[in-house]
């Protein structure tokens, strides 16, 4: 097995998406997972404008994770217009509200879910930000995780 250290470690402070973009994609066709989930997350990390930390950085990372997910597989960029469209009428939190409330889960959730990201999910994210949210908003959020086989305890074992 290669040693991908060089590569982890530039991907670990890189800030241009388009060359996170062509690391991924060539660690795809070359079969190397490691180098292309952490060119992903970095990726996905850079791509907010909002502050490192924020609520909003973490559901922009929410919002460009399933874009990226959906690009790769439609081989073309792909903005969540609706999603969006909600987000500029009524904010991150009550967008986030309604993710954990809704009867059934998003798109999002669903493919977030079955590619082993459920720290990305709207639902984790008010999980994560627990302080902001109500008792109801939260138990419905944590609801959902765990019925899709989550344990949430274990989302942020540093927290």
């Amino acid at each position: 097995m290669a040693d991908h250290k060089k590569v982890l470690a530039s991907i670990a402070v890189a800030t241009d998406p388009a060359k996170l973009r062509t690391l991924r994609e060539n660690a795809q066709r070359l079969g190397v997972p490691e180098v292309e989930e952490a060119a992903f997350r970095r990726l996905v990390e850079i791509l907010p404008e909002e502050a490192p930390g924020s609520i909003e950085h973490d559901f922009w990372k929410t919002i460009h994770a399933f874009e990226e997910i959906l690009r790769d597989e439609r081989g073309k960029t792909v903005r969540l217009s609706r999603t969006r469209q909600k987000i500029d009428r009524v904010g991150v939190m009550r967008t986030l509200i309604d993710f954990a409330v809704s009867k059934t889960p998003t798109d999002g959730f669903k493919m977030l879910i079955e590619r082993g990201l459920p720290e990305l999910t709207g639902e984790a994210l008010v999980l994560k930000h627990a302080s902001h949210f109500e008792p109801a908003v939260l138990d419905a959020a944590r609801s959902r995780l765990e019925g899709a086989g989550v344990d949430t305890a274990r989302l942020w074992p540093q927290g």
